[in-house]
């Protein structure tokens, strides 16, 4: 009996060890509610380092696209060269710049690099080449502000090229985007101003098209360095646009201005631009990208205003602002909430 008696506990003592356990309980639940919250504020901010990376890449792509914002611009400038006489010139300035850049910062010969990115970097560099006829055909019989805006259709035709050709499945937010951009190029289509034309706003589409062959043959490549392709370009623009010249019996030789403007364009519109988003969208997710570029789309048409007076018209504006809600709405639900992974440099 005594046995069974020492092993009952007292109702009082019973109740103490159960208020102790939960206030263990309790202390251990904040704790745990502390640890969480300092984990989450770790993983949701960065470092100083990290932050200070993050904005000189937010500068450098914005630069990117404020130089390439001027190549409507330089176009318009040059007095009588024509599309093939500009992109030959153009191709040795960028050429010759991406040839430093590249053998600086890898200490390889840049045609040792073109011969490694194989089938797919030619067709790249192809497509690229397609891509700078339109751009400045585009530019020359239409506005700018069409033309830069129809380039901007890019990053849709690549979501389908990729869905068609690499099977890469498509957001459901990117289709709607691209149904938008269809009616909003539809608009600017209809535009009996004259100031757009129709062949100048097909040039530009087929800019687009070109620069969407172009990050498809990369990926389908499975590269992430674009430079070593672009050079590659520069060196088939040089030939193609060389031979076309001499089959059409234009001057290979060009006044002082317009050679002049046309050689610059490849060093500081196109090359050095392609040098500084090369360098910042290594940190930056594709929606913040995607983003940064309408920067490129809307000052364009600025800078021929403020220094030629070109002007825009109602369904340039009309159907303009309708592609930009369907780039800025498909960049926006891309947004991841978590932070993007640290990229491998």
């Amino acid at each position: 009996m005594r046995g069974s008696g020492e092993g009952l506990r007292d109702p009082a003592e019973s109740d103490m060890a159960k208020c102790r356990g939960l206030a263990n309980m309790r202390e251990a639940v904040q704790l745990a509610s502390r640890c969480a919250h300092s984990n989450r504020s770790a993983m949701t901010s960065l470092n100083p380092s990290d932050q200070q990376e993050r904005r000189r890449s937010l500068v450098l792509v914005f630069a990117a696209g404020l130089l390439w914002s001027t190549v409507g611009l330089g176009i318009r400038l040059i007095e009588d060269a024509n599309v093939w006489q500009i992109l030959l010139y153009r191709s040795f300035g960028l050429t010759a710049l991406l040839y430093i850049v590249i053998r600086w910062r890898t200490g390889v010969d840049p045609f040792r690099l073109v011969r490694r990115a194989g089938v797919a970097g030619v067709i790249a560099a192809l497509s690229l080449v397609s891509a700078y006829s339109g751009a400045i055909y585009a530019m020359q019989t239409t506005s700018v502000a069409n033309a830069m805006l129809l380039f901007s259709t890019s990053p849709f035709m690549a979501a389908v090229l990729g869905w068609i050709v690499l099977r890469e499945p498509v957001r459901i937010a990117t289709w709607v985007a691209v149904v938008v951009a269809l009616g909003g190029i539809g608009v600017m289509f209809s535009d009996k101003s004259g100031a757009v034309s129709a062949a100048g706003s097909a040039g530009a589409l087929v800019a687009a098209l070109g620069f969407a062959c172009f990050t498809v043959a990369l990926r389908y490549g499975k590269s992430v360095e674009m430079m070593p392709s672009v050079f590659l370009s520069g060196i088939f623009a040089i030939l193609i646009m060389g031979g076309i010249c001499l089959v059409l019996g234009l001057p290979l030789i060009l006044t002082p201005q317009d050679s002049g403007i046309a050689l610059s364009m490849g060093v500081f519109q196109v090359g050095a631009g392609l040098v500084l988003f090369t360098m910042g969208s290594r940190s930056l997710p594709a929606a913040e990208l995607a983003l940064l570029s309408l920067a490129e789309v809307v000052l364009g048409p600025v800078w021929v205003w403020l220094f030629l007076g070109e002007t825009v018209g109602a369904n340039t504006l009309i159907g303009g602002g309708i592609l930009l809600v369907a780039i800025a709405g498909n960049a926006l639900s891309g947004i991841r909430r978590k932070p993007p992974p640290y990229f491998v440099r």
